[in-house]
């Protein structure tokens, strides 16, 4: 994360607040559960699991969708070689898509769909075949912020990347309030100002891959 160039950094905090969103729009709409953060649908399929079979298919039906998108992405990744975030964006965008066209209130399947997307945007900045920058869960965003606040209270002069870590979690932040506005007053048609946020990502790699030298383009998997 401290030698990810600024371009790659703004995309990732937009990501972040795209899944902030998203999460918000999901949680709202299915009364407690989450399209982004799996350790909660892990709670809650736990306790699901305990007495109550719906929520047990839902958490467990949302945690697959989710599982399928990190598959579904990196297999389509490898395929596309300098044009794979690309190709990952635009995975992500149509998820997101098919979701807006088919949502209804109360309705678990069709955010599914989200459970996926998001699934599928962890797999877009990758490091030796593993996830590089994590944007959808800021559970391990805070523990290195905390990491290098600590080493910088400690006196350790290289520890800078603090700011870099605080800013991906206020994106997240950030795309929640956004979401949590738009639902309120929107309901499941916000999810479109989502689709149209995942489309300004995707055209914005697609520039960056045909303006950047043929050995840069798949530079962005290369840091974190």
């Amino acid at each position: 994360m401290k030698q990810t160039p600024p371009p790659i950094l703004v995309i990732a905090v937009a990501l972040a607040a795209l899944a902030g969103m998203v999460d918000v729009i999901a949680f709202l709409a299915l009364g407690g559960f989450f399209a982004a953060f799996m350790s909660g649908n892990s709670t809650r399929l736990a306790i699901g699991i305990a007495g109550n079979w719906h929520e047990t298919a839902v958490a467990a039906g949302l945690i697959a969708s989710f599982l399928g998108g990190v598959i579904g992405a990196t297999l389509l990744g490898h395929r596309l070689g300098a044009m794979r975030q690309v190709g990952i964006m635009a995975l992500v965008t149509l998820l997101i898509a098919l979701c807006a066209l088919i949502a209804v209130p109360g309705a678990p399947i069709p955010l599914m769909l989200l459970a996926a997307a998001m699934g599928a945007e962890n797999a877009l900045f990758e490091r030796d075949g593993e996830v590089a920058i994590g944007l959808t869960y800021m559970t391990g965003t805070l523990v290195k912020l905390g990491q290098s606040l600590a080493r910088a209270m400690a006196g350790d002069r290289d520890a800078d990347d603090w700011q870099r870590w605080l800013t991906l979690w206020l994106g997240f932040l950030s795309g929640g309030m956004i979401g949590a506005g738009l639902y309120a007053r929107i309901a499941l048609t916000s999810l479109w100002v989502a689709v149209l946020g995942a489309a300004l990502v995707t055209a914005l790699l697609w520039l960056r891959t045909r303006t950047a030298p043929a050995q840069q383009q798949p530079d962005a998997d290369q840091h974190g």
